[in-house]
């Protein structure tokens, strides 16, 4: 997801207390950046931050992570969080590539991955998918014992079901129209709300590394 630029951006940016600023510096400590001993879940690629805002709102006892790599989308989720009121919420400015280097084994509880780029077209471009091979040993390098994964998109779906299934992930909850289905307690991202309002169905799964 990109944006256009915003005036108000380079403000929330520097100012906004939910972003961590000083990455670098807390490097392979972002499970202690909370100060409590609250399991830690991480959403890549957090949007605007509807999702993440409405996950703390609704689980002040759960430390919440929402990284994005687009600097005005980052803003923009900062500030909802803000009017949503959201606790125990702070946010990364960084690239999924770079898991390894700010988190340790163990850090992370749960992973989301909602809506990603599906990176269509030319085979290569598969690698930079977020259910790749590639990522999903890093996701078991860092023992994350639980990932919930949802799309719109029917192609990166089937492409996850095999990628998880190669890789020896175990899946459940698998459902191919979420919106049909018996789940209560999901939360929508802006994104999915759009589209589902237009009858396009929602893809979901939780996964489990191989032990």
């Amino acid at each position: 997801m990109r944006a256009r630029k915003k005036k108000w951006a380079p403000d929330v940016l520097a100012n906004n207390p939910r972003i961590i600023r000083d990455a670098d510096a807390h490097a392979r400590k972002l499970k202690e950046y909370f100060d409590n001993n609250n399991p830690l879940y991480l959403e890549i690629g957090c949007g605007k931050g509807r999702f993440a805002a409405e996950s703390s709102r609704l689980y002040p006892d759960i430390n919440f992570i929402a990284m994005e790599r687009e600097p005005v989308i980052l803003a923009a989720a900062a500030r909802q969080a803000e009017e949503r009121g959201a606790n125990s919420l702070a946010f990364l400015l960084l690239d999924a590539d770079v898991l390894l280097d700010y988190f340790k084994p163990g850090d992370i509880q749960r992973l989301f991955i909602n809506f990603c780029d599906p990176w269509p077209g030319k085979k290569k471009r598969a690698k930079r998918r977020l259910t790749h091979e590639k990522y999903l040993s890093m996701y078991e390098e860092l023992k994350i014992p639980e990932l919930h994964f949802k799309t719109d998109n029917r192609s990166l779906f089937e492409f996850s079901l095999q990628s998880f299934s190669e890789q020896g992930w175990l899946m459940k909850n698998i459902s191919l129209d979420l919106h049909q289905s018996d789940m209560e307690d999901n939360i929508m991202t802006e994104y999915e709300e759009k589209f589902s309002t237009k009858g396009f169905p929602i893809y979901r799964l939780e996964a489990t590394p191989p032990k």
